[in-house]
């Protein structure tokens, strides 16, 4: 039988397969350091994340599992030593992980002001103001804001006069807090489009005389020219922009509609839903209208002493007729219109991947939204949250973020939206709150949004800050 010999491995071959080897032994060292070194940082450990770093600078941006950096440990953990220390051997605060997301993003969604601020300072020491991410925000409905209000011009009794007989000048006329408008059927995907029914002075001047008639100045139009008119200007004689003003009456509603020359107007009969079917620019002068007049209809007696009062400032003031009325002494604010704050946030399951929605029995069948609930008195708004969530659903809940806010003229609330990361996952409802709350797996929302309703669940509509949160956080990746 013959055997085979193998030949001797030449002196090349010899080197080259030490020279792999010793490459293997290295590169499985390292990774072994770079690990040493992110576990050191998300653990807060200065002295071995220093050690480590001053032996190997190189691991100062290594990257460990989901691209994530020992600065962004450091900067999620809360540890503002180790960012300090990493931050002076120049580290790269700009690098991102998997899902596109920096330190700083990391260190302002988990609550550590701190340390963001610490990130947020540009390389000559001066703070950035506002981070890029802040720049470009969801515009929510009824936020628009396409009157200049001239707040400073409410006190001018005269400049007000003017602008009331002014011919330019548009009212807009209020029945039962509802603005009188028309309609008209647009195409099948954007159903009916409703716009405000806009007067002149001749067509409402006698209303204007009447005693019951309450007259709010709602601004002037905004210039499209790069700035607004300053007061300066509008005193030497530039030609202003035409005025609006909202007029709410107890005339009837029938009398106030021949006023219009409009065949299809109309008065809303459902705020919650008519009210959201106005384009962008006039939802946002519907808000501040409708929340005035609300006001007016609720404050029409001194809340101090329970005498009569009178409109003042462009109506924005209500001044107590009895001259010894305590309200009137020192500083009140029982006589301004009120805004109610509202906290509203989508819970985020701690495996970053489900949210938490309930609905009330009011809601349309199969309709589940954010929690929300009233801001108390001396209490913060991440409080509002925690407190709001824990009472409603008995879930418990940690970081809280501010995302943005809407007005909503139902009839004066201000949406405070956040984000919360829940802190325990088991439901309980407050049955007197709300019928039900469940857990959503992100993809289940992502196909209802996309796809159109789910068979077994629907979400508020477009126009509600409840419907743009869960939208941000579907278009978030679970990575923080």
């Amino acid at each position: 039988m013959h055997t085979q010999v193998l030949p001797e491995p030449t002196e090349a071959a010899r080197t080259e397969g030490k020279a792999a080897r010793m490459t293997s032994l290295h590169l499985s060292a390292m990774g072994e350091m770079v690990e040493r070194f992110l576990d050191a940082a998300a653990r807060g450990d200065l002295t071995q994340a220093s050690t480590l770093l001053s032996n190997t600078p190189s691991l100062i941006n290594q990257k460990g599992y989901s691209g994530w950096t020992a600065l962004m440990l450091a900067a999620r953990n809360g540890h503002y030593n180790v960012v300090e220390v990493l931050l002076s051997h120049g580290c790269d605060k700009f690098s991102v992980n998997s899902s596109s997301q920096t330190a700083y993003d990391i260190a302002k969604f988990w609550g550590h002001r701190h340390i963001s601020n610490l990130l947020g300072r540009t390389d000559d020491g001066c703070r950035r103001v506002l981070p890029d991410t802040d720049l470009h925000q969801h515009e929510n409905y009824f936020s628009r804001e396409t009157l200049d209000r001239l707040s400073g011009k409410r006190t001018d009794k005269v400049w007000l006069e003017t602008k009331r007989n002014h011919p330019d000048t548009v009212y807009l006329l209020f029945s039962n807090l509802s603005p009188m408008v028309s309609s008209s059927q647009v195409d099948e995907h954007t159903g009916v489009e409703t716009k405000l029914c806009r007067f002149r002075y001749e067509a409402v001047k006698e209303l204007l005389q009447k005693p019951a008639t309450v007259l709010i100045f709602l601004g002037v139009e905004k210039r499209r020219g790069p700035s607004s008119p300053s007061s300066s200007q509008m005193e030497e004689g530039v030609q202003e922009p035409p005025a609006w003003f909202a007029i709410s009456t107890d005339e009837d509603a029938a009398e106030l509609l021949k006023r219009c020359r409009e065949k299809n107007c109309s008065f809303p009969k459902t705020p919650n839903r008519d009210l959201l079917t106005f384009s962008e620019e006039e939802a946002g002068i519907v808000a501040q209208a409708r929340s005035v007049l609300a006001w007016h209809s609720r404050y029409s007696f001194c809340p101090t002493c329970g005498s009569s009062t009178q409109l003042e400032e462009g109506g924005y003031k209500r001044s107590c007729l009895n001259a010894d009325c305590r309200s009137l002494k020192g500083v009140h604010n029982t006589c301004y219109p009120r805004v109610d704050p509202v906290v509203i946030m989508l819970v985020i399951h701690p495996d970053g991947n489900q949210c938490l929605l309930g609905r009330k029995k009011i809601f349309p069948a199969r309709m589940f939204s954010c929690l929300a609930g009233f801001v108390e008195p001396g209490e913060t708004m991440e409080d509002a949250v925690r407190r709001e969530v824990e009472e409603e659903s008995g879930v418990k809940v940690g970081p809280v973020q501010y995302i943005s806010c809407q007005p909503w003229p139902m009839p004066s609330n201000l949406m405070i939206g956040c984000l919360a990361v829940a802190i325990s996952t088991d439901i309980k409802v407050d049955e007197n709150e709300i019928e039900e709350a469940r857990w959503f797996q992100r993809q289940q929302v992502i196909e209802s949004l996309l796809k159109g309703p789910h068979p077994a669940f629907t979400f508020p509509p477009r126009q509600t800050i409840a419907h743009q949160l869960i939208k941000h956080w579907i278009g978030m990746n679970s990575n923080l």
